[in-house]
């Protein structure tokens, strides 16, 4: 049953919410629900987090280990049922991503700590992102690794990275010195872009450390680690991954680490900037739900190269198969070198091929920032100019002239990609929320 929710909370999603890499910025637009996003994801002054949880493995009678939650901060109480409902399934399903690998676990005295992330989809098509550090507690002997699961509604990976890291530091003390550090993050106001919150903490024998914790100043970037993707597929393969996700189709990832798996998966996500992925998004897959990959409609998974030969044996549609490890495409529809115009095409790989080439040492966020240039400066080329037909009522609601627009394109090819594009659910999103706005939406590109 738990199972069969899962799928169903994933899929509902479908057309009704955001992926979780772009933010509100140059369009407003953001998801099925127009402005949830400036509110949900990314608002300066809400709390960082909703709860911190322990995840360990217990053994069960059979011998296996079994995910378990064993620490739950903060407890929550006074909730109404339905609202007592939705934790009991959210803290239902956070084990699972915690440890998606199976149950095949053994304790070791070893175990190199890892950080990565997940999203939750509600029914209601909001987004949790579960940001996690899996670790070997101190201690002598064969332990077991635990998880420690941050989950919020706040993109910003780097941000939960060095709060995870200063969870750690903490862990190998005691994990009553964990508690306090959690209370004063959760009394701070998360801080607007390019600002910083000075978190006071308690060590024993250290003292009173002052914890900053800044925020990117380009907040749409703040989830997202191109590097990772680059370090991995050539610049032509990462515009063959584009072309197949802004035309909506069916994406698996496969690599062996979460964090990998996960850090790649948010930054193909977030080459759709102004745009969001709408459909099915799971950045890793548990093992109990890789039947996800003979769905019929759009998604884009992760899942462990361990699990290669069972998903190649699914019944599935037709869908691009990227081997993360090797840097190579398993399987492909075969028409995505034709899927963008041949000419952006080459100025997006030149301009790939000048990152990755480029002796200077760029820093994550310049990297982040000229990838993410190309990109959009693509769909500027090829949609900028919606805004102007857009026509207005007397009442102030908008109608786009789809076939204007179209027809305003004077390049053959652009025109060939862009009527296919019109009828993604991620450009009606997009217009859907720029009819509400009579706000010039061109200039924010």
């Amino acid at each position: 049953t738990l199972i069969c929710w899962f799928l169903g909370v994933f899929l509902a999603a479908e057309g009704k919410e955001e992926a979780s890499a772009a933010e509100n910025n140059p369009s407003r637009v953001l998801s099925g629900k127009p402005g949830e996003r400036s509110s949900v994801f990314y608002s300066a002054g809400q709390f960082f987090f909703e709860y911190l949880v322990v995840v360990s493995l217990k053994k069960m009678p059979d011998e296996r280990y079994e995910p378990k939650i064993t620490y739950q901060f903060p407890k929550r109480e006074n909730l109404l049922k339905g609202q007592k409902e939705e934790e009991e399934r959210l803290l239902q399903a956070i084990p699972l991503f915690c440890f998606p690998d199976g149950n095949n676990w053994a304790p070791v005295t070893e175990f190199t700590s890892e950080t990565f992330s997940f999203v939750l989809t509600n029914v209601d098509g909001s987004r949790k992102i579960g940001y996690c550090r899996r670790l070997l507690p101190s201690g002598r002997g064969v332990r077991l690794p635990e998880v420690f699961c941050i989950i919020s509604c706040l993109g910003c990976f780097g941000l939960f990275s060095k709060i995870l890291d200063e969870v750690e530091k903490r862990r190998q003390i005691s994990m009553a010195v964990i508690y306090p550090f959690m209370q004063g993050l959760r009394e701070s106001p998360f801080p607007a872009p390019g600002k910083t919150v000075t978190i006071k903490s308690f060590i024993p024998e250290s003292g009173t450390e002052l914890i900053e914790l800044t925020r990117p100043v380009d907040a749409h970037l703040e989830h997202v680690e191109f590097q990772a993707l680059l370090q991995r597929l050539s610049p032509h393969l990462i515009l063959h991954i584009f072309a197949s996700a802004v035309l909506e189709r069916r994406l698996i990832f496969l690599a062996e680490e979460l964090s990998v798996l996960s850090q790649c998966i948010h930054a193909v996500a977030a080459l759709l900037y102004p745009f969001t992925w709408a459909h099915t998004y799971i950045p890793v897959v548990p093992e109990c739900l890789l039947d996800t990959v003979c769905c019929p409609t759009p998604f884009m998974v992760g899942i462990q190269m361990r699990h290669l030969e069972r998903v190649l044996d699914q019944p599935m549609e037709e869908a691009l198969i990227v081997d993360l490890c090797k840097g190579k495409i398993l399987r492909a529809v075969g028409d995505e070198e034709e899927i963008l115009p041949i000419k952006l095409q080459n100025e997006m790989l030149t301009s790939l091929n000048r990152h990755n080439n480029n002796n200077n040492v760029h820093t994550s966020e310049q990297v982040n920032a000229l990838v993410s240039e190309a990109f959009v400066q693509f769909f500027v080329r090829m949609v900028g100019h919606y805004a102007s037909h857009i026509k207005w009522s007397k009442n102030g609601s908008g109608t786009f002239q789809e076939r204007a627009f179209c027809k305003a394109i004077a390049s053959k090819t652009n025109r060939k990609f862009v009527k296919k594009f019109v009828k993604t659910n991620m450009f009606s999103l997009f217009i859907e929320e720029a009819e509400k706005s009579r706000i010039p939406q061109e200039g924010k590109w």
